[in-house]
């Protein structure tokens, strides 16, 4: 029997499938939303900016405290896109069409989608600015605006993906190209890169690395393929605990890690890439490759970058356990935009997302936020096409596991809940306002033990 058959015949997995039931009875099919055809109103009691993960799932969160035609939703895109799978698409293992939904359908019904961007904040007067010339006020603001992908910072791109061999699985223009990339490697250099700045899901740039050494292995390529890991960081890993894992992985893979490299440009019509060497600035090495995935360098979206609630590195300044700006009492950030020292994943946004609904409905009341953000953050790192490490830490850096068992190690089943478990929890759950983190299933894997 697998570990996954026995975890789910136990009684306290029995306890999780009633309380999955229950969070899908209580998330009925979405009805309409109030949509941006009908006359938006100019004020909001809360009002939310940016309509990914964080944007949503405390958009629903709010419409329980003020109720549905209080709240609204600032978002562009007609598509929501559940990213932590492209890792898999990136690898052939899922299909891109699994991973995005149109932006109507996760929009809780009666909240208003105001469907525009953001181009200016204001909170010293309580409103921000659209680019289609509207000014909003709130009561409340929530800003849940993301990360910004940056590939032009990298000579010769984005212009470089119009040529085989390059992909990147960080854009759902780019993904489908790692997987041809991946298909068409004949022989030679497979090359992954991690940027000079801050990343969204800061393991997946290796996840690919792993996942396409499976897939050379499964297609008999391995033997001529040289994969190399270029990373600007100064180890595998932040966390020891899995850095160690990941390293006997590499030794086992044989495979080559080179740290301080910094990708800086790609010449795509001859498959070359240039890396700068940051422990000797201005050192350049330039490396041909038969594929290449490129993680793009990151930053603060620029409409934050030079907004009062903005610190001076860009990123929303919020305070580490409550999520509530230390200047603006009435403005709050959630997820990849803020300046929260912890790893940017869904998984963190999930975690945050109960804590930020406390902190709000206290402050509503007057009073004090009491509840604390831990740093908890997750990394299912993907270590081939059945395998994932299941890595979880807090803001020090330090193993904070939901199992009852060593994470460190290969898991088919942590493998099956990455791919299968966590999309569900994604789609039912969070989105709709109640999934907050696992330590519900701290609480329910340690029942046992009492």
């Amino acid at each position: 029997m697998t570990l996954l058959a026995s975890v789910v015949s136990s009684s306290r997995a029995r306890l999780f499938a009633c309380f999955l039931r229950l969070g899908s009875q209580q998330a009925s099919p979405l009805q309409l939303h109030t949509g941006a055809s009908l006359a938006a109103k100019s004020h909001y009691e809360v009002l939310v900016l940016g309509g990914g993960s964080g944007g949503i799932s405390m958009a629903a969160r709010m419409k329980r405290k003020v109720g549905a035609e209080n709240v609204a939703i600032v978002e562009p895109s007609e598509t929501h896109f559940y990213q932590p799978i492209w890792t898999l698409v990136g690898a052939g293992a899922k299909p891109l069409s699994s991973s995005g939904r149109p932006t109507a359908n996760v929009i809780p019904s009666g909240v208003e989608w105001i469907k525009a961007r953001v181009v200016d904040l204001n909170p010293d007067k309580n409103c921000i600015h659209t680019d289609d010339d509207k000014k909003i006020s709130y009561k409340y603001l929530i800003i849940a605006l993301g990360i910004q992908l940056d590939y032009e910072k990298i000579k010769g791109l984005p212009e470089g993906f119009a040529h085989p061999k390059i992909g990147s699985n960080y854009s759902v223009r780019t993904v489908e190209k790692t997987w041809k990339a991946l298909q068409d490697f004949k022989e030679g250099n497979a090359i992954f890169t991690f940027p000079n700045t801050p990343v969204k899901c800061a393991g997946a740039p290796q996840k690919i690395m792993y996942l396409s050494e499976a897939y050379f292995r499964k297609t008999g390529k391995r033997p001529k393929a040289n994969i190399i890991f270029n990373t600007s960081l100064g180890a595998i890993f932040g966390v020891k605990k899995y850095a160690d894992a990941l390293q006997k992985i590499i030794q086992e893979r044989t495979l080559t890690v080179n740290y301080k490299q910094n990708l800086i440009e790609v010449r795509a019509d001859k498959q070359e890439a240039v890396f700068e060497n940051l422990d000797k600035p201005g050192e350049t090495q330039v490396i041909s490759y038969e594929m290449l995935h490129v993680t793009p360098p990151m930053s603060s979206p620029d409409v934050l970058k030079t907004s009062p609630v903005a610190d001076a590195a860009g990123w929303v300044d919020v305070d580490k356990d409550t999520l509530q700006h230390k200047r603006y009492p009435n403005v709050f950030g959630i997820g990849d935009c803020t300046n929260l020292p912890t790893s940017k994943t869904a998984a963190a946004v999930a975690a945050q997302s109960g804590v930020l609904d406390r902190t709000i409905s206290l402050i509503m009341k007057n009073q004090t936020p009491v509840k604390k953000y831990d740093g908890y953050t997750s990394c299912p790192l993907v270590t081939g096409y059945n395998r994932v490490i299941l890595a979880e830490f807090n803001y020090n850096a330090e193993p904070l596991e939901t199992f009852p068992f060593d994470q460190s190690k290969e898991r088919l089943s942590m493998y099956l809940m990455k791919a299968d478990m966590m999309p569900f929890l994604y789609w039912n759950l969070m989105l709709r306002g109640y999934w907050g983190g696992p330590a519900f299933l701290r609480k329910l894997f340690h029942l046992g033990k009492s």
